[in-house]
């Protein structure tokens, strides 16, 4: 009897040990997964999802394998704004002092009104200077948030309100809508948004979509990129500058009609 007791005290004993021998190793494999940065469910779900297939990929960029000197307005706008997210710009709206007319602040940064900016100017067109030139003729009919009693080249062009009011005069205003008007969002165009807290937004339609078609957008929201966020936010303006119903074709000027 006593033999039996002794020998199924050494079973448990023994199973104790392993247990214990079991889950110290466990904890160690956990421990040097981790200091990788890879524990071992992260391992697992990776495993299970990187292969699954992606229905809403980007497609190539149509306009980067036209010859350059076949490219249009449109197609140089598009360009002038990918650079923005190729050079990583930082996000900062802080008032400057710029040079006028072509007058930019450092290239490291810059607004979302920059990347219209950065990108019109590509294509030959220096929103800076033909805004200034429309809001000293027009002053009072621009909007009036910020206290001025006169234009200010530093930073008018800068402002999204301002550049919608130009392009809502002089470009061409489109549609609002998204489903069932793909067709009518060209890459160059602008868009304009705001955001849940109110603050205006803009951005450059891009020639890169979805694979449903949905074009994605160049805009600076804390840094430039190019990303699937037309209908991230609410679209309160979409304009095509210069105004004419296909500005691929239209050669870039400074002229604006009154």
């Amino acid at each position: 009897m006593e033999n039996n007791k002794l020998k199924i005290k050494t079973l448990l004993l023994f199973l104790f040990i392993l247990l214990v021998s079991a889950g110290f190793y466990g904890v160690l494999n956990i421990g040097n997964n981790d200091q990788q940065g890879q524990l071992p469910y992260q391992n697992l779900r990776r495993q299970l999802t990187i292969n699954l297939p992606c229905s809403r990929t980007a497609l190539p960029s149509p306009v980067e394998k036209i010859p350059a000197e076949e490219r249009t307005t449109a197609d140089l706008i598009l360009l002038g704004a990918r650079q923005e997210a190729v050079n990583k710009v930082s996000y900062d709206a802080a008032y400057a002092t710029i040079s006028y007319p072509g007058g930019d602040v450092p290239p490291d940064r810059g607004a979302c009104t920059d990347v219209i900016i950065r990108a019109f100017r590509h294509a030959g067109l220096d929103l800076q200077q033909l805004i200034h030139e429309d809001m000293e003729r027009n002053f009072s009919l621009y909007p009036q948030r910020w206290g001025l009693e006169s234009p200010d080249s530093n930073i008018d062009h800068r402002r999204v309100p301002n550049q919608a009011f130009f392009f809502t005069r002089h470009g061409m205003q489109l549609t609002l809508e998204v489903e069932g008007c793909l067709d009518e969002w060209q890459w160059g165009d602008v868009v304009c948004w705001r955001f849940a807290n109110g603050r205006d937004h803009c951005g450059i339609i891009s020639d890169r979509t979805r694979s449903d078609g949905l074009p994605l957008v160049i805009h600076n929201a804390g840094q430039a990129k190019e990303e699937d966020c037309l209908l991230r936010w609410e679209i309160t303006g979409h304009f095509r500058y210069p105004a004419h119903p296909d500005n691929a074709n239209t050669p870039a000027t400074q002229t604006v009609q009154e």
